[in-house]
């Protein structure tokens, strides 16, 4: 429990040094943004605490070990002498998946087959193509990487969030999202095109200290180094649940959203911080108190909605905030630029970010 290894924190692309950012704060060893996410070290509590905290995290993946292989003969004499049952349960099914990049060894298939075959004929493992313990393996310029799936299911799916609407966000997305707007958890925020809630939730569980990982289980759960009593004492400081009064605010003119959201919500724990309502665009108030931020994100024209029509919602968006937000910050999610410019709003936009086939950016503001 005490080697150190190297530890791969998934993130969107464009969203790298955000979720950077979160590890840094959050305690992490040296997080160093990368190519599709970010690279920290630690032990397995590292790879614990990851899973349970980070709210930006997309997977959390534990790089186990490493050796040169330059034909596949090779793979296979080392992949048999690698300790499998340090990690790996006999009773447990696994997955292997193999990429191969600049390597000698090109087949991505053939190297599966070996390294399947020696956990299988010296671990005792089952393989199973959908095994719930996953071994990611690259080959890349003859160096074989081996690293472990620790989260299972992508850590967007929190266990809380069961009715959704049409495109809805992931929660690990909006989560680096608020972050790149600055929300640190002490602001109100508004959201009116909530949708099922996300951005609110999201900022709602961070006010309260509420940690994403809370409700749901993980891959490192199957493993065989795993300590079932150090995780319960890891987990045993978490709230329950959130006291009010309500400073989340999301409104939509759908009445299904607003159902959603408010089941969502009180699933999370945190119905008494937010408050739905039905409600257009136009008729959005400001609530009473602090400046805060607004966190919207509207159809694009893309998946949902006609494009042309949506001009006119921008565009009243935009004078609402104008008109009613004094002091506010704005935060805005699309992918069309054109749209974006039709609300009227002083935007910076972030880098593309991919999300359900399209490049999205973050469109934000200062204080109006």
């Amino acid at each position: 429990m005490t080697t150190h290894f190297d530890i791969f924190l998934a993130a969107p692309p464009g969203l790298e040094d955000v979720l950077a950012d979160e590890a840094r704060e959050a305690g992490f060893a040296n997080p160093q943004a990368v190519s599709g996410g970010v690279t920290t070290s630690g032990d397995w509590p590292d790879v614990w605490r990851a899973n349970l905290e980070l709210r930006g995290a997309g997977r959390v993946l534990a790089r186990i070990g490493s050796f040169r292989a330059f034909h596949l003969a090779q793979l296979d004499k080392r992949s048999r002498k690698f300790d499998w049952a340090a990690f790996l349960r006999p009773d447990v099914p696994v997955r292997v998946e193999v990429t191969c990049k600049e390597s000698k060894i090109y087949h991505d298939r053939a190297a599966r087959q070996r390294v399947e075959t020696a956990i299988r004929e010296t671990l005792g493992a089952p393989i199973e193509s959908d095994a719930p313990v996953r071994i990611l393996v690259r080959i890349e310029d003859d160096l074989v990487t081996i690293s472990l799936d620790t989260s299972g299911e992508p850590l967007h799916r929190r266990g809380h969030k069961e009715a959704i609407g049409k495109a809805p966000m992931r929660e690990t997305l909006a989560s680096l999202f608020l972050r790149q707007c600055g929300y640190d958890g002490t602001e109100t925020v508004v959201d009116p095109m909530c949708g099922s809630g996300t951005f609110l939730l999201e900022a709602a569980e961070r006010a309260a200290g509420l940690l994403p990982g809370r409700s749901r289980s993980f891959a490192f759960e199957m493993l065989a180094n795993y300590d079932a009593d150090a995780w319960q004492n890891m987990r045993s400081a978490i709230p329950a649940g959130a006291e009010g009064p309500p400073r989340f605010f999301g409104s939509d003119r759908d009445d299904g959203a607003i159902r959603s959201s408010t089941a969502n919500a009180k699933r999370a724990g945190v119905d008494a911080l937010c408050e739905f309502r039905r409600a257009a665009v136009s008729d959005v108030m400001r609530p009473a108190g602090k400046t805060g931020l607004v966190m919207v994100n509207p159809p694009y024209g893309a998946r949902i909605g006609n494009r042309k029509l949506l001009f006119a919602l921008y565009g009243s968006f935009g004078q609402v905030m104008k008109d009613r937000f004094s002091g506010w910050r704005v935060g805005m999610i699309t992918s069309d630029a054109g749209l974006a410019k039709s609300t009227g709003l002083p935007f910076k936009s972030g880098p593309p970010v991919s999300f359900g086939g399209l490049k999205v950016k973050l469109y934000q503001t200062g204080s109006l």
